[in-house]
């Protein structure tokens, strides 16, 4: 049973003539050149294109992680220009979940202590319902107390994952989630995120290289000089790589 519908007209983040410019004159490089996009909330977005064309740099100014040039981000209806570091801080802490390509879990900390971190660091107290649902969904229930060095590179993107939905975030940002994981693993994560989104109601947006990982996105946006240039929805693994083989990448 769904918490929230999957499909909606309702915005989770939208960026507007998003602009990243790094360097000036003969050294300028134009990472986001005028990027108009919205995220649906209760969707699953895949973020593509071409090295450099500017997909990791969109998705960290989305998520509050780097400024931008020129334009405006929104998360909900909030600006992230019109706020200071304090509030962006706690804004990224009490509504955007991350995941990325390295585990980022605390060492001296078992998997439940890297899971409820972000909550302990706010002072918040884990909904242990929701925890324990999170935490059985993504198959982790017999690990709870074993520190990353104990688990597989499997299990400690699980605790990943499960760090990010912890505090049900409005959106949660994914970069290259899969990268460090075989393909077996890493479609299992997949399909766990998948199931956020279908199940959780979670919104989710993803950088990715992979045509197989974009083909369980709702929607993936195809990246190419710091423009987007197309969208596939509903992709499968062959239609998202003749896409990327008509971008030249």
């Amino acid at each position: 049973m769904t918490d929230v519908p999957t499909t909606s007209s309702i915005t989770a983040a939208h960026a507007a003539g998003a602009t990243k410019i790094y360097g000036s004159g003969d050294t300028e490089v134009r990472a986001l050149d005028g990027v108009d996009v919205t995220f649906a909330k209760g969707a699953f977005t895949a973020i593509m294109g071409p090295s450099g064309s500017g997909k990791s740099t969109l998705m960290h100014c989305m998520a509050g992680l780097d400024t931008l040039t020129d334009g405006e981000v929104y998360i909900g209806e909030t600006a992230l220009s019109t706020l200071s570091e304090k509030d962006l801080t706690l804004l990224r802490r009490d509504n955007v979940g991350f995941i990325f390509q390295a585990f980022n879990l605390v060492p001296t900390l078992s998997a439940i202590e890297n899971i409820t971190l972000p909550m302990d660091l706010a002072g918040t107290t884990p909904d242990r319902s929701w925890l324990d649902r999170v935490i059985d969904a993504v198959g982790l229930a017999d690990r709870t107390s074993h520190r990353p060095n104990e688990l597989s590179g499997g299990q400690q993107q699980r605790v990943a994952v499960s760090r990010a939905l912890a505090t049900r975030p409005e959106i949660i940002f994914a970069d290259e989630p899969t990268g460090n994981l075989d393909s077996t693993t890493g479609n299992e994560i997949l399909r766990f995120m998948r199931s956020a989104v279908d199940e959780f109601g979670q919104t989710i947006v993803m950088v990715t290289h992979d045509p197989v990982a974009a083909s369980f996105s709702d929607r993936v946006i195809f990246l190419v000089d710091g423009k987007i240039v197309d969208e596939l929805l509903d992709p499968t693994p062959d239609t998202v790589l003749d896409m990327m083989k008509s971008l030249g990448d």
